[in-house]
């Protein structure tokens, strides 16, 4: 028996365990970094495999890493398991954490025989906050010749766009008053919040076709009867690379002060979080999962170059760093898309279950490959 075909077997055994570990992602969800059920969980099951674990690591609470195999290239696959606000696991990370672990635990006693190691590493906080970045600082990926992970996405993709992303805060400081009584005593910052918007909305009709500048209200006032002396929004900037976001940002930022300026107001421009760059993903082991993905009935076609998926993710840092592949598997949510509550639901029906499979089996039986040719070098 071929070492493919011992790892598809155990993949089989252990599938339908792992349906019931998205399930359970999916009815508890939770934020960026506070993901304490859900990656006590996660170890808790791979514990009942083998349990050697780390947990936690990187000085991240809710992160954990388990290495199989002794010696031999390092490959490391990406545990997301973070959700979204109020609508849950809209982009589909229970399928990622469990194609993720799926790949690991059907490898985890083939990696002698390959003269590979194959690394589970806990990523929290992809929604926000960097955490692959943070674990990339902290040496987690560190010896490792490559790293890959899978998403659920409206369509199959082997080789998907992912762009540079920004975010920033925007806040505007002005002055109360009574809205009725006095309102030439104010200044009025929300005024300077709705004219940014404008400011942006002009914009982005002459904006690059690539390009995302998109952002919502956070602060907006207290009553109507006073005018509203601060308020603040939240922003994303995206573009196919970081030349291409520095360019972005000066508009934007002219944008923010131009609504300043109308409204007498002072504005004050944060970036609370890590910038995640675009996906660089490599085309030997992007290939291998295109050719092992269509072995079991799922075509895996090249992007669109007229129409790229133009989402982010700190896995774009991950490819700066080492060769790495990201791609995206289709989970037959119908009409729905990511980040939305009807894609959530999808996750848990026979399309997402179908994904955690097909995606575990086409990470595994790349890694085979590329230890079975030894093709480290070809990265």
């Amino acid at each position: 028996m071929t070492i493919k075909n011992k790892f598809k077997e155990e993949l089989e055994s252990i599938h339908k365990s792992l349906i019931e570990v998205s399930d359970w992602m999916y009815e508890n969800p939770e934020l960026g970094f506070e993901e304490y059920k859900t990656s006590e969980y996660l170890v808790n099951y791979i514990k009942s495999f083998q349990d050697n674990i780390i947990f936690p690591t990187g000085d991240l609470e809710t992160a954990f890493e388990i290495t199989f195999g002794k010696k031999g290239p390092l490959v490391v696959l990406c545990v997301e398991y973070d959700a979204l606000p109020e609508i849950g696991h809209a982009c589909g990370h229970n399928v990622i954490a469990t194609a993720s672990i799926g790949a690991g635990l059907g490898l985890r006693n083939l990696v002698d025989e390959l003269g590979v190691r194959v690394k589970l590493l806990g990523t929290p906080a992809e929604e926000g906050g960097g955490g692959k970045i943070i674990l990339l600082d902290k040496g987690a990926f560190e010896d490792a010749k490559c790293s890959m992970m899978i998403h659920p996405g409206p369509l199959n993709v082997a080789n998907p766009t992912f762009t540079t992303i920004q975010q920033y805060k925007v806040e505007f400081f002005g002055k109360d008053a009574h809205a009725a009584g006095a309102p030439e005593k104010g200044r009025n910052a929300l005024d300077a919040q709705i004219q940014l918007f404008v400011n942006a909305s002009t914009y982005r009709q002459q904006m690059v076709q690539s390009n995302r500048m998109h952002g919502v209200i956070k602060d907006g006032g207290f009553k109507p009867n006073i005018i509203p002396s601060y308020t603040s929004s939240e922003w994303y900037l995206r573009s196919l690379n970081e030349d291409g976001l520095n360019i972005l940002e000066k508009d934007f930022l002219n944008c923010v002060n131009a609504a300043a300026l109308a409204t007498k107001c002072e504005a004050k421009i944060t970036s609370p979080d890590y910038m995640y760059r675009e996906i660089v993903n490599n085309k030997t082991m992007y290939e291998l999962f295109m050719k092992n993905s269509e072995s079991i009935g799922r075509d895996m076609p090249l992007e669109d170059p007229l129409r790229p998926g133009l989402g982010s993710t700190d896995m774009g840092n991950i490819s700066l760093a080492m060769p790495s592949i990201h791609p995206m598997l289709n989970i037959d949510a119908g009409d729905a898309v990511n980040h939305q509550p009807e894609y959530a639901a999808a996750t848990i029906k026979p399309g997402g279950h179908k994904a955690i499979f097909d995606g575990a089996y086409g990470m595994g039986a790349t890694i085979i490959d590329l230890a079975e040719n030894n093709l480290w070098d070809k990265l």
